[in-house]
């Protein structure tokens, strides 16, 4: 049986479920609610968990270690010669089992060890879907016939529902804080590896940035130069420059539309305004790429200046754009929570509509608003498609936002496309550089953080 099959039953069963401990706690007191210590939903909820969750767990194990099992079993009935391969060869030699077994294509030749082997893998694997399938689901009507059973009016179901549901809240924020962990790690650990061949202080202070490697040892190539600071610089220039557009505009239009557009307005223009916030970063590449930077080479020659075809300030100009609804919706949000009350004292004493904004919302909702800008910058920082796409990739030092530059996520996605060995410098350096680039993120979103909790104010 197929898994979305298997899935889709193990669905069809928890609902049918929910209704037999739902019927069985009405039935145990005749229809009279009051006698039950918790509602009959919650009776159905926890005979719906008992008949969902050991399946589930059963089934994520199965699938976890069956691929592991079944290759250990496939090894065993090969000819000793084989099972004496290396572990890199015995690799291979399985996966072109696995691949004739689906009817892919294999790395060799397919004589007859491999071929039975094949067969012996599906033959394998349709025994474990068949026992998969059975275990599942008899687990699943098993433990709610269970659950069916035990169910009386003293059961405090609605205590059991709510304490497997806080279970699963903690065991969903330990799997996200382990995953950021396991992320930040990973990456340091790599670095490290890198700054063991390079001196951070060449990676943080020189201004040289040509990570080219000689691929094998005999051969001539560069030995490299990993200054960053031309990437930063560039990384800070494009920032700016969106941010230069995204904040004025995101934050004109949100005050236009809390404090000046009529409700009918608002509720056609915003959704509209967010919907830039959808549009995939490579679209905003292929705009920038097809019309805005050729639009500002075609007037930085009208007026004589010296324009590259991809610079700075193309990619600066459309992340700008694609971060406006970001800074638009924050501010929007931030203007909307400062109370009425303080509008309406304002407007009480004599003040104009502009006069309250200026004097009165602003300062009210400045700390909200300059951590989403923070945050806004965070998002710019990490772009990568539209910077590929418009600004290039030669990192120059250079503050002219007419010349060519580029990013640190470019060159983290440069670094690690090609043929180059994994433990190699060229390819540690992105590594490295994610590691700053994850530094210089968190600093902000803890400043970011930092102004709007010290700074914000509580109204009554």
């Amino acid at each position: 049986m197929q898994t979305s099959t298997l899935i889709l039953l193990l669905l069809t069963l928890t609902a049918i479920a929910y209704q037999f401990g739902k019927r069985r706690s009405l039935a145990i007191v005749s229809g009279k609610v009051k006698k039950l210590h918790s509602l009959p939903g919650y009776y159905g909820y926890l005979t719906a968990i008992w008949c969902s969750v050991p399946a589930l767990i059963i089934f994520g194990l199965w699938s976890a270690f069956e691929s592991t099992i079944i290759a250990h079993l496939i090894v065993s009935n090969l000819p000793e010669t084989l099972q004496s391969l290396s572990s890199s060869r015995l690799s291979l030699f399985i996966n072109d089992i696995k691949n004739l077994a689906n009817g892919g294509i294999t790395s060799g030749e397919v004589d007859a060890t491999i071929q039975s082997a094949a067969n012996h893998y599906n033959n394998l694997r349709q025994i474990s879907n068949a026992a998969l399938t059975v275990l599942v689901l008899g687990t699943a009507i098993g433990c709610a016939a269970f659950a069916v059973k035990n169910i009386s009016k003293e059961k405090r179901a609605r205590n059991e529902v709510e304490f497997s549901v806080k279970i699963f809240l903690i065991i969903s924020s330990t799997i996200a804080i382990f995953t950021t962990l396991g992320i930040v790690l990973s990456v340091l650990f790599e670095a490290i590896r890198f700054f063991k061949i390079v001196p951070i202080t060449e990676f943080l202070f020189s201004t040289e940035w040509s990570p080219q490697m000689a691929i094998r040892a005999d051969q001539v190539g560069s030995s490299g130069a990993f200054g960053s600071i031309p990437l930063f610089a560039g990384t800070l220039l494009i920032t700016v420059i969106a941010m230069c557009i995204a904040v004025p505009i995101g934050l004109m239009s949100a005050l236009y539309l809390t404090e000046y557009a009529s409700p009918k307005f608002r509720t056609v223009a915003k959704p509209l305004l967010e919907i830039l916030a959808g549009v995939p970063t490579v679209v905003y590449g292929f705009f920038a790429a097809l019309t805005v930077a050729p639009m500002i080479r075609d007037y930085g020659a009208f007026l004589g200046l010296d324009v590259s075809s991809e610079s700075a300030l193309a990619a600066g100009v459309v992340m700008g754009i694609m971060i406006i609804p970001f800074v638009s919706s924050l501010s929007d949000d931030v203007i909307n929570a400062v109370p009425q009350s303080l509008r309406d004292g304002a407007y009480g004493m004599g003040a104009t509509k502009s006069e309250t904004i200026r004097k009165v919302i602003i300062p009210a909702a400045l700390p909200g608003i300059v951590g989403g800008v923070l945050l806004a910058v965070s998002r710019a920082i990490g772009e990568t498609m539209i910077v590929v796409m418009a600004a290039g990739l030669a990192a120059n030092l250079t503050a002219n936002p007419l010349e060519t530059v580029t990013t640190v996520t470019v060159q983290i996605v440069t670094l690690l496309v090609g043929d180059q060995e994994f433990d190699s410098p060229k390819t540690l350096a992105a590594f490295a550089l994610g590691l700053i680039l994850f530094m210089i993120t968190l600093t902000l979103n803890f400043i970011a953080l930092h102004i709007v909790r010290k700074y914000r104010e509580q109204y009554d």
